[in-house]
């Protein structure tokens, strides 16, 4: 893969490297086997760089495979450090795009589950309170637009749980576009794409004392067309 082609590199300094990943690639190396985003970035940063030897990169947040959008990596293990602090004290603020199934009652509101995940199927259920070993899962949405029976809705993301947003979209009766695994089988026209996007992250700067603020759009396919803001 063409680094500088493929992958968008959003942001860069000393300390930080913020990029657009792909949909339908794993962030890291997994069982697969196929090509992942880790990887390949350092391979980026070696080339650019001319680095001898290994190259860090410090992973501090996650996307699901089938999931794209706006990432930061950390290049030194100080701001790895830092960024990941951020991430465990919730100061991270992650904003995403999802096209659900059906309409919404109302505009704007709170989900609060508890998840329990079964490592062996790779799937969260949501479970009732107090079951040993679940975690609270807890998202705010904005309903934007609906159309075709679909709706646009902006999710900010409280606790980063596994699958957090596919399942408690899906048990709270609007399922993810194209999630085969929480929710229907393929709609017609879809393009192999699950329609949840990482839209915008906000952090503090691991060294500099400032706030910083990236964003990424989704891709102009279906069923992101179908709607004003893409």
């Amino acid at each position: 893969m063409d680094m500088q082609k493929d992958i968008s590199i959003i942001y860069e300094d000393n300390h930080l490297l913020v990029v657009e990943k792909p949909a339908n690639i794993p962030v890291q190396a997994d069982i697969s086997k196929d090509p992942d985003l880790l990887s390949m970035l350092k391979i980026y940063l070696k080339e650019k760089y001319k680095k001898p030897g290994n190259v860090y990169l410090g992973l501090v947040h996650r996307l699901d495979r089938p999931v794209g959008g706006v990432m930061v990596f950390a290049k030194t293990s100080k701001a790895a450090s830092r960024l990941s602090e951020q991430v465990r004290s919730r100061e991270i603020e992650k904003i995403y795009l999802a096209v659900t199934e059906g309409s919404f009652g109302s505009r704007s509101g709170t989900y609060k589950n508890f998840m329990l995940k079964d490592r062996n199927r790779n799937k969260a259920a949501i479970v009732p309170e107090g079951i040993p070993k679940s975690y609270e899962a807890v998202l705010q949405y904005d309903v934007i637009e609906e159309r075709n029976n679909m709706t646009l809705v902006r999710i900010n993301l409280k606790t980063g749980r596994s699958h957090q947003i596919r399942a408690q979209l899906s048990y709270n009766g609007h399922p993810i576009v194209g999630d085969v695994k929480y929710g229907r089988a393929k709609q017609s026209g879809f393009t192999d794409n699950l329609a949840l996007w990482s839209y915008q992250l906000s952090f503090r700067h691991p060294v500099k004392d400032e706030t910083m603020s990236f964003t990424s759009a989704p891709p102009g396919c279906y069923p992101w067309v179908l709607f004003s803001l893409t």
